[in-house]
């Protein structure tokens, strides 16, 4: 059987699962409602302390009290690959010791008011793994 004609099929990951992938990458989205809309900005991401820190092109000002921020890894070729979504109350990082610090260890997309510095303090840690199911 070929591996195309193998079907796929989504594995939950335990939580202690979805935040090793979570560390092992650095780039992500971060998901929140504005106006009725819902946006979503690249970012780039730590994990340090409990906490997902990350740095995107979005005013500070725009970013709610709580929002998402979702990392995955996909195999275009394969269809396979995973995702994890953390889910939490946000603040914006003021400390201007601690932005200083994020500023120099996570790159940033663009400079000026639309870079900010967020800690996702997670409420909810979800990921899954894309697999292809055995064949029988």
């Amino acid at each position: 059987m070929s591996t195309s004609a193998v079907p796929l099929r989504m594995v939950e990951v335990s939580g202690a699962e979805a935040l090793w992938l979570l560390e092992g990458s650095a780039l992500g989205r971060l998901v929140y409602p504005q106006r009725e809309q819902t946006v979503l900005r690249p970012g780039r991401h730590t994990w340090e302390f409990g906490r997902l820190v990350v740095r995107t092109p979005a005013p500070c000002t725009a970013v709610p009290t709580a929002a998402t921020y979702h990392v995955d890894e996909l195999r275009a070729a394969t269809g396979t690959g995973w995702t994890v979504t953390v889910a939490g109350p946000v603040d914006v990082i003021t400390d201007p010791d601690e932005a200083a610090h994020y500023q120099r260890t996570l790159a940033g997309w663009a400079h000026g008011p639309h870079d900010t510095l967020l800690r996702l303090h997670p409420k909810t840690v979800t990921g899954f793994r894309l697999t292809r199911a055995e064949a029988s």
